[in-house]
C-alpha cells in the first residue's frame, strides 16, 4: 500500500492516479493546477482497482498550556497531529528523529547501572518507547509532560500510537515543568532527553528558553551522573546552541538524523551533551 499526499505545496497533477477513481469529495474539486487544501489522498492497492479516498482533518480537543497558548490535537485517518498555532509540533506519520534521541543516548550511557532516563516532553511517545526498547529491565523512565491533556491523549484517541508504554512497570509520569523538575534534582539522570519545542528556543511557551541558556544547562548538567548525556532535539541547527553546551563545559555531538523511519524526510538536529 503507498500513500500520497496533497499539501499545498504539492499539486494535483503530480500524483496523478491510475485505473479507475471513487472521489469523495469534502470540499471543491481538485482540478489540475489548483492547489490542493486541507486533504490527504490514500491509495489503497487491490486487484482491480486504485482507490482514491478524500479525508479532511479532523480536530478532536485542544488544551491551554500553562502561561499562554493552546494546543490542537487532530486526526485524518490513523494519522495523528498535534499542532501549536500554525505550526505542526509533531506528527505520527514521522518518528525516526525522535526515536534517535533516545537510542544515541543509551549508546552513550550504556555502560551505566540501573539507568535513570528523564525525558521532557511526552508529545506521542516516541522517544519514550524507543528507550524502553533498548533499556534494561532495571531501568527508570521519567516522563515530565506539562501540559495533562497531552497525557489524557496518550491514554486516549492515541492509545494506538502508545502501544502500553505508559503502563510499562518502568514508568513513571510528572505532570509539571521539567525545568523546575531538573533544577531540584541533582546527580539523579543517566540522561535528560528534552523535545518540548521545536528547537533550543522557547516556542511552546517563553518560560523554555530556560532550558536552553547557560543558567538552564549547568542545571541540566547538575541534574546528570558521572559521565551522563543531555541530549536536545531540533528541528535545524543553532550555532549558537552548540557554542553554549561548550560553554557549560559538555563535550558534544550535533548530529543530523532524518524525519522518517526509513532516511527520508527532512533533517533534523540531535545535541548530545556529554556532562
Amino acid at each position: 500500500m503507498g500513500t500520497a499526499y496533497l499539501t499545498r505545496k504539492m499539486r494535483r497533477s503530480s500524483c496523478e492516479p491510475q485505473g479507475p477513481i471513487k472521489r469523495l469529495w469534502y470540499g471543491p474539486p481538485f482540478v489540475r493546477g489548483v492547489e490542493a487544501e486541507r486533504f490527504v489522498v490514500i491509495r489503497a492497492a487491490d486487484t482491480n482497482a486504485q482507490e482514491l479516498i478524500m479525508l479532511p482533518w479532523i480536530q478532536l480537543d485542544t488544551a491551554k498550556i500553562p502561561g499562554g497558548g493552546e494546543l490542537r490535537l487532530k486526526s485524518r485517518g490513523s494519522e495523528f497531529s498535534i499542532m501549536l498555532g500554525t505550526n505542526e509540533l509533531m506528527n505520527s506519520r514521522l518518528s525516526g528523529s525522535e526515536e534517535a534521541l533516545a537510542t544515541l543516548a543509551f549508546e552513550r550511557i550504556a555502560t551505566h547501572k540501573r539507568p535513570h532516563i528523564l525525558v521532557g516532553g511526552l508529545g506521542m511517545g516516541f522517544t519514550l518507547r524507543a528507550a524502553l526498547a533498548v533499556l534494561p529491565d532495571e531501568a527508570k523512565v521519567t516522563v515530565a509532560e506539562l501540559v495533562p491533556a497531552v497525557v489524557d491523549w496518550a491514554r486516549g484517541p492515541m492509545a494506538e500510537i502508545y502501544a502500553g508504554s505508559l503502563d510499562d512497570p518502568r514508568v513513571a509520569i510528572h505532570v509539571g515543568d521539567v525545568g523546575a523538575l531538573i533544577a531540584k534534582s541533582k546527580g539523579q539522570f543517566d540522561a535528560i532527553l528534552l523535545d518540548v519545542d521545536n528547537g533550543p528556543d522557547g516556542l511552546t511557551r517563553e518560560a523554555n528558553d530556560g532550558l536552553y541558556s547557560h543558567d538552564g544547562l549547568r542545571k541540566s548538567k547538575a541534574a546528570l551522573t558521572r559521565g551522563g548525556v543531555l541530549g536536545v532535539w531540533s528541528q535545524g541547527p543553532d550555532p549558537y546552541f552548540t557554542r553554549r553546551l561548550k560553554d557549560c563545559g559538555y563535550g558534544v555531538d550535533e548530529i543530523a538524523v532524518r524525519a522518517g523511519k526509513t532516511g527520508r524526510g527532512k533533517k533534523h538536529v540531535i545535541w548530545m551533551a556529554k556532562a
